[in-house]
């Protein structure tokens, strides 16, 4: 299981979870930020830990199987951040949220 960030993220973009994640898995960092609209959880490196939950001012951090349903689409979101380029992966979610 790893954590996914959704909706309440988006146009937000609070860095404390950033700063308290233990292995760098989420991004774009302040340093990294191209304009995206909301950070991601890279679900390769994650490690489950949990410390971005209570780190995040918006509750938009949730274990995967917790996700509401409406909300499911965030973990290929997530998960496509760092597997696709900025053209792709603008391409395909400029429709969602």
């Amino acid at each position: 299981m790893t954590y996914v960030i959704a909706e309440p993220c988006i146009n937000v973009k609070d860095h404390g979870c950033v700063d308290v994640c233990p292995v760098d898995c989420i991004h774009p960092r302040q340093d990294e930020d191209k304009g995206e609209v909301m950070l991601y959880i890279n679900p390769d490196e994650c490690i489950d830990c949990g410390a971005c939950v209570p780190a995040c001012p918006v509750s938009a951090i949730f274990p995967e199987d917790e996700l509401k349903e409406e909300w499911k689409f965030f973990k290929e979101m997530n998960a496509d951040y760092y597997k696709m380029d900025t053209a792709a992966f603008e391409a395909k979610w400029k429709r969602k949220p």
